[in-house]
């Protein structure tokens, strides 16, 4: 079968991107051919995939998503699927990847009442009635159970259309059996790198839109560290984002010789085994897959309640969860006490691979393309 899939903008370090990759190589290995609609492509294409860059423009984004579906639709008009999957909200899919929280339910809580008069909110709440409306026949692959609950509260999807996926985490996130060999090899190279002591702590942040992903609240904890520890201590943000304005708050702190934000890297893995502590002090976050890639390489966490699996680093015990509303004093106490413990991350590191190895946390792939090739019947 011909399957195509809808993606806004590809570029090779974002989670839902990665996703859809995973999902379609799934596909293709189960015998069936992709096709992917973008309008831009960043990064090598893997292997048999034909990706067509669809050639519109505007100023405005909901315009130029309008124009993305027309197009889109005119091209599969000429060249039929059988099957639509999306990973943006639109008309006319088969299925949809839901990695974007729910659009009504943060116009309603974050967004004056007046925003809901404007083109832009008309566009995105139209789209995303075309997926959930009880009308709509778009098969649903859920990643939150929270966002689940908020669609169905708006929109009365019926239950049947809903698909809770486990997490994809992908296996080459998890601990080697050789990883402490790894991580002494990790920590020099990285070392050298970010100008880490013999005897220092480096904390990580991966993920980019450093000011959804909470970096400032980050930058704020490192500075507000006990002397001793903050000396000690390097932090390394790693995401597609510009750093002026984090750099220049790190600067103000007197803690800019001890931040770096070296953009999206491939060596991924490198930095979760060799730090010792995983940041992750999101402002929102529908899910936060790098939450648990930290999780199964053994790696501490401190991340905020919005997660949407923060839950997991309770249910492992692999570290602190600071609770909703967020409170940057808070905050920083918990980064201090866990870094002033060297045996309790030796215990949240053996609880986390421990719950690795006993939780499906890695079938998403695979129970995504169930459903999208199952509903081909």
């Amino acid at each position: 079968m011909q399957l195509a899939f809808l993606l806004y903008k590809y570029f090779p370090f974002g989670g839902l991107q990665r996703d859809l990759v995973r999902i379609a190589q799934t596909c293709q290995q189960r015998g069936h051919r992709i096709r992917v609609y973008t309008l831009s492509w960043q990064g090598d294409v893997p292997e048999g995939f034909e990706v067509v860059t669809v050639p519109v423009r505007s100023w405005l984004n909901h315009r130029r998503y309008k124009k993305f579906t027309r197009w889109v639709e005119a091209d599969m008009h000429r060249r039929p699927v059988d099957r639509v999957v999306g990973f943006n909200k639109m008309p006319g899919l088969d299925v949809y990847y839901a990695a974007d929280p729910c659009f009504e339910d943060k116009s309603r809580r974050l967004r004056k009442p007046w925003y809901r008069y404007s083109p832009r909110y008309r566009h995105f709440s139209a789209y995303e009635r075309a997926v959930f409306s009880p009308a709509a026949k778009t098969e649903l692959l859920m990643i939150s159970a929270t966002q689940q609950a908020l669609f169905k509260q708006y929109y009365a999807t019926p239950e049947h259309r809903f698909h809770l996926l486990p997490p994809g985490i992908s296996p080459d996130r998890r601990a080697p059996d050789n990883a402490a060999e790894l991580r002494v090899a990790a920590r020099q190279k990285l070392g050298a790198e970010f100008a880490l002591p013999a005897d220092g702590l480096l904390l990580v942040q991966i993920g980019s839109d450093f000011e959804r992903k909470g970096l400032d609240r980050s930058i704020q904890a490192l500075a507000a560290l006990p002397e001793a520890l903050r000396a000690r201590t390097r932090l390394v943000a790693l995401g597609s984002d510009d750093p002026a304005k984090m750099q220049g708050l790190a600067d103000q702190l007197g803690v800019g010789a001890q931040v770096f934000m070296p953009g999206g890297r491939a060596d991924v893995p490198d930095f979760l085994l060799a730090a010792d502590l995983l940041l992750h002090p999101a402002r929102h976050e529908n899910t936060g897959t790098v939450l648990l890639e930290a999780l199964v390489a053994g790696l501490p966490l401190l991340v905020t309640e919005a997660c949407g699996y923060a839950h997991y680093v309770l249910d492992a015990d692999c570290g602190r969860v600071a609770t909703q509303p967020f409170d940057q004093s808070a905050f920083n106490r918990l980064l201090a006490e866990m870094l002033a413990s060297d045996r309790d991350r030796a215990r949240w590191h053996d609880n986390a691979l421990r719950f690795a190895d006993e939780t499906d946390l890695y079938s998403m792939p695979e129970r995504a393309a169930d459903v999208i090739l199952g509903s081909t019947a």
